[in-house]
């Protein structure tokens, strides 16, 4: 199930006219926490989750989303996708230095960026250990759901992740 812009819409408009002080909404690819904070209105934490798709992996199973089409990157190459459509922001204000940058090493929970739809902020996963190789999406530029935002290579995340731990 996904939700529309009018879907989260009509979620706030109940939540504003009810009683409630905290609604926590968990579904396959979206975690929502939206809590009352007294009068100052309300405010969010989300999740976007999204499994990076590896390209040229393995074939799709039963238990797997169909496959809807992407912009090519080279075989063993990642992916990532927004995870809802918006505009795409690598920085998280203004002037501010950007999440990472071509180079970077990246782990799973890095935000390499932040899409914003209807004026709220999501952030951005890697969701893959490894390097940024490039931006496919320039900064402050609309992405749909399945745009390519940057490129990581997963095979070279030894490089910078880890050295030295022991």
């Amino acid at each position: 199930m996904e939700l529309s812009p009018d879907d989260v819409r009509d979620i706030v408009r109940v939540l504003d006219s009810s009683g409630l002080d905290e609604l926590h909404l968990e579904l396959a690819d979206l975690t929502l926490t939206v809590r009352r904070e007294g009068a100052a209105g309300w405010t969010s934490e989300q999740q976007v989750l999204r499994r990076p798709v590896v390209e040229g992996g393995t074939e799709p199973t039963a238990d797997t989303e169909p496959e809807r089409p992407r912009a090519a990157v080279a075989e063993g190459l990642v992916a990532v996708h927004p995870p809802l459509l918006g505009t795409f922001y690598r920085a998280p204000k203004p002037g501010a230095p950007a999440f990472v940058d071509v180079g970077d090493v990246v782990d799973v929970d890095t935000v390499v960026g932040i899409v914003e739809t209807m004026k709220m902020m999501t952030p951005v996963h890697a969701g893959v250990r490894g390097t940024v190789l490039e931006f496919r999406t320039d900064d402050g530029e609309f992405a749909d759901k399945d745009a390519v935002l940057l490129v990581v290579d997963p095979a070279s995340e030894s490089a910078g992740l880890g050295e030295g731990a022991q």
